[in-house]
């Protein structure tokens, strides 16, 4: 899923296969070549079929054009791949990215096209709302054409197995634990996370931490301008803790990837299943019959707004190296039209442009979760999206930590404050 957080292991199978794929890749330069080359985490098979039908739409609109498509696994890309990607001889024209720390790395680096020009009076004036540029906007500069608003994480839940055991879909953290409790007794598991790369189960508990802390401390700590070490977080982490006391998650959590919790989901062994909204997509190929809905983060007690909700958006970026920059917006611009767009909500991801408000289709599960997004009285970033990825990696990690029984909330503090301070 294109859209996921920033996962950090990378397997060494994985890595050769991409030393391979790069040395194919400069053996010739994309010079002359009238080839467009689009680089992106797999989003799913159904959302891959909308995009290669775009692509053969743009070939039939212009002779001799092609358009190539890059569909990385998700943690090759999203470490290492999309940076070799771009400092290869054969750089991607159009690439996938996150608005925040990613995307104004990106920027700094010179690989975003500044796309003013074709927003105000180019090829993509009047597809979308001029607000829905505003976090792809860097010193003035639109540096991404927006594609998604993702909602990052939310409970899922199995509405037959949730029936089943008589427990309703938690709207309190109390609730939550008492769930877990009655489901733990029934021989299920109640909440399935994948958390070996970190930040599967890194986004819910950031999440979880910045309702207890408030929207204010968790960016103040997280940008460095506050400490981890105050009896706040140590607060935060002992929520997280409960839910590993309380027996809500997998014992296998922090030892398998977001791929293998969220089969835990599809197969009907876990109850419920933290992740973000395009789960929905995902689902119409990996579990086509399962019945199921979500609930935001539950209420907890703590300093932040109870009804926040955690999101980002995301895009794609005109590599400003790339060769074909025109070109390029063209095909973003073709890409988000109506025709395309319908199809995109018909594959449950519904892009951010003016026809898509107008669309009569769109799942009722995936429009909700547009408007958790736009009504949310608080929107956090991922940390893995919207800070340093040093701090967040070591965010992650006292996380995983504190949920996997192996440090205790105060030590988790102490350690994080003393390695990001």
């Amino acid at each position: 899923m294109s859209s996921r957080s920033i996962p950090r292991a990378l397997g060494a199978a994985a890595a050769v296969a991409l030393a391979a794929t790069m040395l194919a890749s400069c053996s010739s330069s994309s010079g002359d070549e009238q080839i467009i080359r689009v680089a992106m985490g797999s989003p799913g098979e159904a959302q891959i079929r909308v995009w290669e039908a775009a692509g053969a739409a743009f070939e039939e609109a212009n002779e001799g054009w092609t358009v190539e498509f890059n569909f990385m696994e998700d943690d090759q890309y999203q470490t290492i791949g999309l940076p070799n990607l771009l400092s290869s001889r054969t750089p991607p024209d159009v690439y996938f990215e996150w608005v925040g720390n990613r995307l104004e790395t990106r920027k700094q680096d010179g690989f975003t096209a500044d796309l003013n020009d074709a927003v105000a009076n180019g090829p993509l004036a009047g597809i979308f709302d001029e607000d829905a540029f505003a976090s792809a906007t860097i010193d003035g500069q639109i540096s991404l054409v927006p594609h998604i608003a993702d909602v990052t994480n939310v409970l899922w839940y199995n509405t037959e197995i949730l029936a089943e055991n008589n427990v309703s879909p938690p709207q309190t953290w109390d609730e939550l634990l008492a769930a877990c409790e009655v489901l733990d007794a029934a021989g299920v598991t109640p909440i399935a996370s994948g958390n070996k790369d970190l930040w599967a189960a890194g986004n819910w508990l950031a999440h979880v931490t910045s309702r207890v802390v408030g929207e204010e401390a968790y960016d103040a700590a997280l940008t460095g301008t506050a400490s981890f070490d105050d009896p706040k977080w140590v607060e935060a982490f002992g929520y997280v803790q409960q839910l590993a006391d309380r027996k809500c998650i997998n014992e296998s959590i922090n030892a398998i990837d977001d791929n293998e919790g969220a089969q835990l989901f599809f197969q009907g062994k876990a109850a419920m299943h933290p992740i973000g909204s395009w789960l929905v997509s995902w689902a119409i190929d990996e579990a086509p019959d399962l019945d199921f809905d979500f609930v935001n983060l539950p209420e907890m007690p703590g300093a932040g707004d109870q009804s926040s909700a955690i999101g980002v958006v995301t895009g794609y970026a005109v590599n400003a190296k790339g060769s074909h920059v025109d070109q390029a917006v063209e095909f973003l611009a073709l890409l988000n039209s109506p025709e395309f767009v319908e199809q995109f909500i018909a594959a449950e991801a519904v892009p951010i442009t003016l026809s898509a408000q107008e669309s009569t289709s769109i799942d009722a599960r995936t429009a909700r979760l547009m408007a958790l997004l736009s009504e949310a009285g608080a929107v956090i970033s991922p940390p893995d999206t919207g800070y340093d990825l040093g701090t967040a990696d070591a965010f992650y990690r006292a996380l995983a930590e504190v949920i996997g029984g192996q440090t205790s909330p105060e030590d988790a503090a102490a350690q994080l404050a003393s390695s990001v301070g």
